[in-house]
Order: C-alpha cells, then structure tokens, then sequence
C-alpha cells in the first residue's frame, strides 16, 4: 500500500496491488481518515460533500419523514373514519418500512408543550392534509367524532337507540351512548369555547344532532324521508313493516292521530307535511280559555312531559307496560328531562276522572286502554 501525502504530510490519495475494489476500499478508508483528522483544517465544501455520501440521517430529514408518514396514514385511513393516530401505529414511508409514527406523532405532542416545535413545523401538521390532534383529550373526541361521523355516513341521521354501537372488533364504539351523553347539559365540555366548537363540529355531520324533540322521533322520520321514492311520494307503509327493529308503520299511524298530531311541536309537524303525512282529521280547536292564558299551567306542563316520555316509551318498547321505577330521558327546549314515567303512568290511572277529553284521547292513541271511554251497555226493555 501506498500512502499519497502533499506538502505538508496530508492524506491525498493511496496505491496498490489488489483487485479495483479493494483499491476503492482502502483509497475510501484513507480518505476517510484524512477527513476525521481534525488537527488539520478543513474545506466546508469537502465536508459537505463527505456527509452526502456516508449513512448521515439529520434530524430535519427524520421531522420529514415523520411528516409524510403522517399525510400518508390519514388519507389512507380517512374513508375508515380514523382521526387519531394510536399510539403504536407503524407505518411504511420511503425506504423505512416500519416507520413508527405514532411514537413520532407524540414526540411532536411533547415539543410543542416544551415550547421546542417551530412555528413552520406546527403550521405544516395544522393543516388540513396532517391533521395533528394535539391534545390527548381531543385525541379520544375525535375519535369518537370520526365513529359518528361514519355511522352517519351509513344510516343517513344521527339518532340512534340508546343501546347502538357502530364498528367492528376493537373499535366498536357506543354511538347510542355517546349521543345520549352529547345531548345532556354540558355534555361538550365545561370550556364553553370548545363546547361552541364541538358542536359545530357535530352540526356539520348532522344539523339535527340535537333536535328538541326525542332522538326515537328523529330516527323514525330519517326513516321515512329516505323511502321518498323518485316521484317524490311517499310509499304506502302499513303498521307491522320493520325496519332494523323499528316498527315504522306503527309509528307512521300514531302520527296521523289528532291527539299525537298536535302534541308535535310546528317544526315536527311542518317535516311530516313535506313528506306527505296529515293528520287523520283537524284537531280540536284549544279551549277559549286557554288563548287568553300566557302559558300552560305547571300541571299542564307536567301533563306534556309525562306524555313525551310516554311516546317515546311506546316508540321504543311497543306495548310493554312500563315499569313502576322506570325513569324516561327527554328533550324539552332543548334541556335534557328526566320524567319518572313508571310513577307518571300510575298516577295519570288513579286521576284519570280529572283528565280533559284531549288529554285522555292523546293517552288511548299510545294503548292507553284505562283511558278509552267506557261504553255502558243500552238496557233492553223487556217484552210485554
């Protein structure tokens, strides 16, 4: 071997006997050594150029990887309703084919908080295509955002029963639970700023996420408007046609009712209209009486959610007495009400004698047989 040095004793080549690619070798490693000989001084160029042909991964170029790995997994994942990325998730990217990217993604997490993340780095993973989830909190909301979001996709409304979970394995999530929870007082959130921003989130998936009126109701007439047919009419639905539990045309002739007809607020009774549904005949007219009055009284009131809870029991359970400690969730101006229907319902029987023609009308269209009237047989003169 032969060692090439210049005037002042520096490496500048080697020679040889051998093969060409152990020449290669040894000329490499010599060079090598006359670089990381730092005694000496150094051209930047020379430097640089060493760098770009040795397995040097800056810190810069790992960030971009990161970074393509995560725009990657959330297009891929979009149509699946992912948001978040877990924690675990590894993912191929380049040359890298277990690029672990939720490690990474939690690496980003931590800077920020430390004040470390670059104000250029945060502005590319706040875009839309990156998507970055910053808080563990909105993290697990996203989450489920992303299972309503694809249960609405499915079902064409976001009301569902209490008791409905949407997805598969691991990821089944309790979509009915996560609505009735959504809709109570407070329910997004103590932060009003973000509560405001959650529920625009979920109007954007559904406008009527949080209707006044019982997510049943809503259910059911999501039903119907999707059977409008091309002519824009509805089909003839007789009671006993089910669709996924939910007896539709039972509910449809419970509508048409008067009695049911006109305890439906004007918004509810303006979408049945559209679709093609009246009642079977003109409610009566309200009392005189009660025109001049600003408002029902408390009993009134309390006559009115007693007989929401019962429609939505009725809706739910058919014909099944309910029980004397069941307990019905609705939805009164918007305000979550809990009604103690079991007590309601027992203690409308025993007052029944006090109750109004309408009031006992409404209550025998949801199978309340007490309050039908009763029919006193016509005595039959005998015959002389």
């Amino acid at each position: 071997m032969h060692v090439q040095r210049d005037e002042e004793g520096r490496i500048v080549g080697a020679g040889g006997e051998g093969s060409e690619d152990q020449e290669q070798d040894d000329t490499q490693a010599a060079a090598d050594s006359a670089l990381l000989h730092f005694s000496s001084p150094r051209d930047a160029g020379t430097i640089a150029a060493f760098l770009r042909t040795r397995v040097y991964r800056p810190e810069s170029l790992v960030w971009l990887e990161g970074y393509q790995a995560l725009i990657r997994w959330r297009a891929e994942n979009e149509i699946t309703g992912l948001y978040a990325v877990p924690y675990d998730v590894e993912t191929p990217v380049g040359a890298t084919k277990d690029f672990p990217l939720g490690r990474w993604v939690h690496q980003q997490r931590k800077a920020l908080r430390a004040g470390e993340l670059e104000d250029r780095r945060k502005t590319l993973l706040d875009a839309p295509e990156a998507g970055m989830v910053w808080e563990p909190g909105e993290e697990a909301w996203e989450n489920k955002l992303a299972a309503l979001r694809s249960y609405r996709r499915a079902t064409g409304h976001l009301a569902p029963r209490q008791d409905a979970v949407w997805g598969e394995g691991e990821a089944v999530v309790p979509v009915g639970q996560h609505m009735a929870n959504l809709r109570r007082k407070g329910g997004l959130g103590k932060d009003p700023e973000r509560a405001a921003e959650r529920a625009k989130q979920l109007a954007a998936v559904d406008e009527d996420w949080n209707c006044p009126w019982p997510l049943d109701w809503q259910r059911h007439y999501r039903i119907l408007a999707d059977l409008i047919d091309a002519d824009g009419s509805l089909p003839e639905i007789q009671p006993g046609v089910l669709f996924e539990g939910d007896d539709i045309g039972q509910w449809l002739e419970r509508q048409k009712k008067p009695g049911t007809w006109a305890q439906l607020l004007p918004e509810q009774q303006e979408r049945l209209s559209k679709l093609g549904v009246q009642p079977a005949e003109a409610p009566s007219p309200a009392p005189a009486a009660s025109r001049t009055t600003k408002g029902p009284s408390k009993a009134q009131a309390a006559f009115q959610r007693g007989l929401m809870a019962l429609t939505q029991w009725v809706e739910r359970e058919g014909d099944r007495p309910v029980p004397r400690g069941h307990s019905e969730e609705i939805t009164v101006n918007g305000e979550p009400v809990t009604v103690k229907l079991g007590v309601w319902t027992s203690n409308t029987k025993s007052r029944r004698d006090r109750l109004g023609a309408d009031q006992l009308a409404a209550l025998a269209e949801l199978g309340m047989d007490w309050a039908r009237p009763v029919t006193v047989p016509q005595a039959v003169p005998d015959s002389l």
